[in-house]
């Protein structure tokens, strides 16, 4: 019997081979927001996996909107046709299409990289003007950010909204709005940091005004065979913060607008509040909203083990399962959860005899059957 893991799954136009998704992973590499080598060789990296679709690291849709100097950004031409040259490389060798997700980080930008010691810049340092729904910091030493007024909201989106026909341009087949992780559209959505007295404060029908208001904007900018979704936070483990509740109001919201699949995260609205974790600790989130939904929905946090992916499909509690760090680890993880439950993967030519099917002499137990 084929594994459901292993089914494909039609999202508008375009029909994922398996359920498997990279998440999106932030790289630190850019220069002015421009792609380099680096990108062509991770990006190739994820291309090659056997997973059905691959989401590119946040992508800045403005200066601003950059987390750090570092990030990746696509406002301008130069990395317009930075990025594209990543894309044509990998359609053209690869076999899993690229998604992109587009951002802005609001109230956590103008950051050092990890690999830099992270924490905010300092003035002199290269620090700019954060934006956010109130002028609440992040943390302590935190940028306090400009509370958004009507004229920031328009400029916002009207830079969501180039940065989506950008990359429609590029030549992505999927894209995503960053609504997770105390970023901008999530920092909107959180009581943490939305004190807002006006229509897009308050309750949730008034914390999720401006993030419906970008979708929407972007989803009209977008081809209409193309999907597009959102990243969000199912909570933002702290009590003061989004409830699942909210999530899934949240979700209900944005199916009409056409949004074609959510992709469930956590966190990142408190500094230094982290969950417990565990295999697929976020799963129960991303079964909930699409329960109460019916859009495809991907659950992400520890799915390593390819039973447990394959039962969360099987069991109906999610359409896809998504994976980050540990396809740093094992970046053919797809090949991996293939072989165990005796299916195969999507894979290039020149790699597929790597397979443990292909290369049996390796493998006593299988030349035996």
């Amino acid at each position: 019997m084929t594994s459901p893991l292993f089914q494909p799954l039609d999202l508008r136009g375009v029909t994922l081979q398996n359920r498997i998704v990279i998440a999106p992973m932030c790289q630190y590499s850019a220069v002015d927001g421009v792609a380099t080598d680096w990108h062509m060789i991770h990006v190739g990296q994820m291309a090659l996996s056997g997973a059905a679709l691959a989401f590119i690291e946040a992508t800045a849709s403005d200066p601003r909107g950059r987390i750090t100097p570092d990030c990746l950004g696509l406002w301008t031409d130069e990395q317009e046709a930075a990025i594209a040259r990543v894309i044509r490389a990998c359609d053209a060798n690869g076999v899993t299409p690229l998604g992109i997700q587009i951002g802005h980080a609001g109230r956590k930008a103008s950051a050092n990289a990890p690999q830099k010691g992270g924490g905010p810049l300092k003035a002199g340092a290269g620090a700019w003007e954060t934006l956010g729904p109130s002028a609440v910091p992040f943390d302590d030493g935190w940028h306090t950010p400009k509370a958004m007024d009507r004229a920031d909201m328009d400029a916002v989106i009207e830079g969501f909204v180039e940065t989506t026909k950008r990359a429609a341009r590029a030549g992505f087949v999927a894209a995503e709005m960053h609504a997770a992780h105390g970023y901008l559209c999530s920092s909107f959505l959180s009581p943490i940091a939305n004190r807002r007295n006006d229509s897009y404060g308050g309750d949730i029908e008034g914390r999720m005004k401006f993030p419906l208001e970008a979708f929407e904007a972007m989803r009209a900018a977008w081809p209409d065979d193309k999907p597009m979704g959102v990243r969000m936070n199912g909570v933002d483990w702290d009590d003061r913060g989004l409830t699942i509740e909210d999530a899934i109001a949240f979700a209900q919201a944005l199916k009409p607008l056409g949004c074609d699949f959510f992709d469930i995260s956590g966190g990142g609205n408190s500094a230094g509040i982290r969950p417990d974790l565990g295999p697929a600790y976020q799963a129960g989130h991303a079964a909930a909203v699409e329960a109460a939904t019916g859009v495809p929905t991907m659950a992400v946090g520890m799915i390593r083990d390819p039973k447990l992916a394959e039962s969360l499909i099987r069991d109906g509690k999610v359409s896809m399962v998504a994976m980050a760090r540990g396809m740093l680890y094992e970046p053919k993880w797809p090949w991996r959860a293939a072989f165990e439950l005796g299916e195969e993967a999507p894979m290039a030519a020149q790699h597929a005899r790597g397979f443990p099917t292909k290369w049996r002499h390796a493998f006593p137990e299988i030349a035996a059957e």
